[in-house]
């Protein structure tokens, strides 16, 4: 499932895993269990928002006026209808709100596999960078396990019946190559985990539903996006996100065509 809309389906079914596995750990928290943190910590960070001012994804600032985020926020939208707010700890408020001039979105993405999960979007405006608003780099080399990583988002502190907070929030994980989160450790399996993914792990920590789109960082560049998970933070479940050094030859010449 997305990390973007919630469905009856994932109800029925949480409900129904409840009643048959009573220990499963249901996480509450923050981001889940992160802490808050200021815009400048995460100044790449952008809330993808319709132009009425509804956040919907999160993305991140790689070029003075290219956004990088994920594929399936991008399905129900037409650049006209989208706006991206830069700067701000506050998703509805602050900073500066940007119009959307185009996007793209992986043209090998599959919203069933869900690989290829990633698009770029193109600013109206090129924006000044400041210690508010900044571009980050994207890693070119596979991601290592075990490493130390970030996630950042406006996205619901749970997964299910739970607000999003207006604050940015973050949450410290560990990375997980692709191989290794496939294995028989996890329960997601290799059929479901592939080359154009990467995954992060944390006792009861990880990225939520409004956070899609949004980037895992590490060693001060960008490894991933936020893309889907079973739950959040469920035992077992790491999150899965598209894997930036994989498509990076993609985000590159797409971000320059565009």
């Amino acid at each position: 499932m997305n990390r973007l809309l919630l469905s009856v389906v994932a109800l029925v079914a949480l409900v129904s895993c409840a009643q048959g596995h009573p220990d499963i750990d249901f996480p509450f928290g923050r981001i889940v269990n992160g802490e808050a943190v200021e815009i400048e910590s995460h100044p790449y960070q952008v809330s993808i928002q319709t132009t009425k001012g509804s956040h919907f994804c999160g993305g991140s600032l790689i070029s003075s006026d290219t956004v990088l985020t994920a594929a399936h926020c991008m399905q129900s939208y037409a650049a006209s209808e989208l706006q991206v707010r830069l700067g701000s700890t506050s998703r509805s408020s602050g900073g500066e709100v940007v119009t959307v001039r185009a996007f793209k979105y992986h043209e090998g993405y599959n919203s069933k596999l869900m690989v290829n999960d990633v698009a770029i979007m193109k600013l109206s405006t090129p924006v000044r960078q400041t210690s508010k608003i900044r571009a980050i780099e994207l890693a070119d080399s596979e991601a290592v396990s075990g490493t130390n990583a970030v996630v950042s988002g406006w996205g619901t502190t749970c997964f299910l019946f739970c607000s999003s907070p207006d604050n940015l929030l973050e949450v410290g994980v560990e990375l997980l190559h692709y191989k290794d989160c496939a294995q028989d450790t996890y329960n997601y399996g290799s059929d479901s985990i592939l080359e154009t993914m990467v995954c992060a792990t944390g006792e009861k920590k990880d990225a939520c539903q409004g956070d899609s789109g949004g980037p895992l960082v590490a060693n001060g560049k960008q490894v991933g996006v936020v893309s889907w998970g079973n739950g959040c933070a469920w035992t077992g479940y790491p999150g899965v996100y598209a894997d930036v050094a994989s498509l990076k030859k993609w985000i590159d010449e797409t971000s320059a065509s565009l």
